[in-house]
């Protein structure tokens, strides 16, 4: 990387006049625009007062002068003596000159006009720009045999709606997490378009999955040597475009093969992970979920604020009083419908017993039930009621030995398939209950844990599991289950055998 150093064009920005330097330098670059690259000083001076009354109504020839010397030292301008004024000596001893501004110049003005206009030009997340750079990589096949010129055609389009991309997406969640948006975000008035932004951003997020996946298929399709013979017809034709200033560069066609591939590279590495780290795609969605989180928390957050410390015990202490105070059952369900309609819907459940299991009988028409209610306070604890001791030795005993009978009867089902201290998981042909299955699996899972391969049963057996080339069929009570063929080798007698 080439050393860093200050960029003297922009110094009148900064300077101690910056005002008149800024205004001159304006109307050189609407002028520009204008497709008027030169300007006498006497129409600098017209252009000035015309734009800018207030600040050059006094303004003099002598100052705009020093002014534009100024410019031109600081390479801003460039002036160029024009010898068709020049009518007498006098005149070509006073040097008429015409002005026109530097490149350098021109794009610092560019970007002092979107500094200006920032917030007036907001982003967007159109995903238009994905649909053209995939037909885009549709063409690329196309173009080996095509003119160097179509070929550049193809690829400014290219980089053009890249560059919108990149851009577009980098100003637009910038603004979420700046310190402005922080205070928007949290304030009471965005709850009410918090849903139309979620909704924007998860549509982006649809679209940009779907496309990114699919562009960056076409490129991984894509053969180098194709993109070698397009890339270098783009660099044959920039290098054919005429530039009177940069054909003493030496270096012009090493520098336009670096951007060229920089820039296909940067496209690649968009959409395709690569050295250990995510595509940038794949960042712009975490960054969106997280943007999209955020907005949510935010939201719930200023809503449990507005509703922090208001109890709403006065309201349902005189809902009961108007209830027990109707005269009749219809002027009771009139209240019941304010109370519990559709406009504060919600749904009650208690763990009861109902009457009928019908689904359109009325909460009136069920009989009262009572509810113990508890204290919500941290230092409650409910009272403990003190009951005399059971003994549960007889039924203890009794599932002890259920549980013994069922793992014997495991143990000898499993030891039916045990050939020569052998198990061999492709020659059980029955169809074995979910018991030997959870058994088998439960011995592979405790092998694979170990470098080694080798574990013990719960009946206390070691063994080591062989895993061979191929899969089998184990056929079980509840389906099949295709697994790799595993063989037990067991290294010691059962006790019974």
């Amino acid at each position: 990387m080439a050393r860093l150093t200050s960029i003297k064009e922009a110094a009148y920005l900064t300077a101690q006049n910056a005002d008149k330097y800024r205004c001159i330098m304006r109307v050189f670059y609407l002028e520009y625009q204008r497709i008027r690259f030169q300007l006498y000083k006497e129409e600098i001076m017209e252009l000035l007062q015309k734009d800018f009354p207030e600040d050059f109504s006094d303004y003099s020839m002598d100052q705009l002068k020093l002014d534009l010397q100024a410019l031109v030292e600081w390479k801003n301008l460039t002036p160029f003596q024009d010898p068709k004024r020049v009518y007498t000596i006098e005149d070509y001893k006073n040097k008429q000159f015409r002005y026109a501004m530097s490149e350098a110049s021109v794009e610092i003005e560019r970007m002092a006009m979107k500094l200006e206009n920032l917030y007036l030009e907001p982003a967007n997340l159109s995903t238009n720009y994905f649909i053209r750079m995939e037909q885009a990589l549709d063409q690329i096949s196309t173009l080996q045999g095509e003119e160097n010129r179509k070929v550049s055609e193809w690829w400014n389009s290219l980089q053009e709606d890249f560059k919108c991309v990149n851009q577009n997406y980098q100003d637009y969640l910038r603004e979420f997490y700046s310190g402005r948006s922080e205070k928007i975000l949290k304030s009471i008035e965005f709850v009410l378009h918090k849903d139309r932004f979620i909704s924007y951003l998860e549509e982006f997020v649809r679209e940009l999955q779907l496309h990114s996946e699919r562009i960056a298929g076409k490129l991984r399709r894509l053969k180098a040597e194709t993109v070698s013979i397009v890339l270098k017809k783009a660099i044959a034709a920039e290098l054919e475009i005429p530039r009177p200033l940069s054909e003493q560069r030496e270096d012009l066609e090493l520098v336009i093969q670096e951007n060229i591939n920089g820039k296909w590279n940067a496209l690649t590495r968009w959409f395709l992970p690569g050295d250990g780290y995510p595509s940038e795609s794949s960042r712009v969605l975490d960054i969106t979920n997280e943007i999209i989180q955020k907005i949510i928390q935010n939201a719930a957050l200023i809503v449990q604020l507005q509703n922090w410390g208001i109890s709403r015990k006065t309201d349902y202490i005189r809902y009961i009083n108007m209830f027990l105070e109707s005269e009749t059952l219809n002027d009771a369900h009139r209240l019941s419908a304010h109370v519990f309609g559709i406009q504060h819907l919600r749904h009650f459940k208690v763990n009861t017993d109902r009457q009928t299991d019908s689904i359109f009988s009325s909460t009136f028409e069920e009989d009262p039930v009572a509810f113990l209610l508890t204290p919500r306070i941290r230092t409650y604890r409910p009272r403990i009621e003190k009951n005399g001791y059971m003994d549960r030795e007889i039924e203890k005993a009794q599932k002890r030995t259920e549980y013994l009978r069922k793992v014997e009867k495991d143990r000898q089902m499993v030891n039916r398939y045990i050939k020569g201290n052998r198990l061999t998981v492709s020659d059980i042909r029955d169809i074995v209950p979910e018991s030997v299955r959870t058994t088998l699996l439960r011995w592979i899972s405790l092998a694979n844990m170990t470098q080694s391969g080798t574990g013990i049963t719960e009946y206390g057996r070691s063994f080591v599991l062989r895993k061979y080339e191929g899969s089998c069929i184990l056929h079980c009570e509840d389906g099949d289950l295709k697994m790799p063929d595993y063989v037990f080798e067991f290294q010691d007698q059962e006790e019974n055998e």
